[in-house]
């Protein structure tokens, strides 16, 4: 199967908001599967129409520009000719500094952008859609969320600081830790955490350190003791009951490139 994947860095104006651009392309049938993730994503499908595969076989078309909220879910996306996809991989509180909505108003959803951008969307998606490269695709995404940015009226939180610690981190820190070092109450976390993410901080602690495991696939040579413990986990066995409950997959299989849902990730990259 041929599969290209890759992505591009934001800009400094940008940074704050968005962890990265992705590509990804193909000329065959591809099956994707999603995992949980304390980020969201906006996703434009500018060649092909994937349909989400649920549980019992039926299918249902996805959106054709719309967001993958932060979810503690799995899911299967299938499309059975080449496609085209553009994302863009927002850091959590760029929902409410964005678009105006709190993050929990979408927790563990897929949505079309027109329903919850409302005045901007079918123009932005038009714009995307009818794009002839993928720079151009970039820069207008670039151009609409500095516009964002400076009509926003709430100024940066510390709060924001330790999502982005979270999410960059080696090992996941405790929620008491994050209190110390932002100068914050546990309630007031609590409370900032639920709007601007959509979990708990603890919840959002365990999503992150997850998808921090998932820097290993490839490494061949690493045991799953060692995943575990280098991420922060207490044992092999706590480890891999988080794998299976956020990726719906066996870990040792995962990691040896043995399901579906490392297919992206064995992609050439431009």
């Amino acid at each position: 199967m041929s599969i290209r994947y890759w992505t591009m860095k934001p800009s400094v104006t940008t940074q704050n908001y968005v962890r990265f651009y992705w590509f990804l392309e193909g000329d065959e049938p591809y099956t994707h599967h999603s995992m949980a993730d304390v980020c969201p994503e906006l996703v434009f499908h500018y060649h092909g129409r994937f349909s989400e595969v649920f549980a019992n076989g039926h299918r249902e078309h996805s959106f054709l520009a719309g967001i993958n909220a932060p979810s503690t879910q799995t899911r299967q996306f299938s499309i059975d000719q080449g496609f085209g996809m553009f994302g863009v991989y927002l850091y959590p509180h760029a929902i409410p500094m964005l678009f105006d909505i709190q993050t929990k108003e979408l927790t563990n959803q897929t949505l079309d952008l027109d329903s919850f951008t409302k005045q901007y969307g079918s123009d932005l998606e038009e714009k995307i859609m009818l794009s002839k490269t993928n720079v151009e695709r970039v820069n207008l995404m670039e151009s609409f969320i500095v516009q964002r940015i400076h009509q926003q009226k709430e100024t940066r939180l510390p709060v924001f600081q330790a999502l982005q610690f979270i999410i960059n981190a080696e090992v996941a820190p405790t929620v008491k830790a994050l209190t110390q070092n932002y100068f914050i109450s546990e309630r007031q976390l609590e409370r900032q955490f639920q709007r601007f993410t959509g979990f708990t901080p603890k919840q959002f602690i365990r999503i992150a350190r997850f998808q921090h495991t998932m820097q290993f696939y490839g490494s061949q040579e690493l045991r799953l003791t060692d995943v575990a413990l280098n991420c922060g986990y207490y044992d092999q066995s706590h480890f891999i009951n988080d794998f299976k409950q956020f990726s719906g997959l066996n870990p040792k299989e995962y990691f040896k490139g043995k399901t579906i849902a490392t297919l992206w990730r064995d992609a050439e990259t431009d």
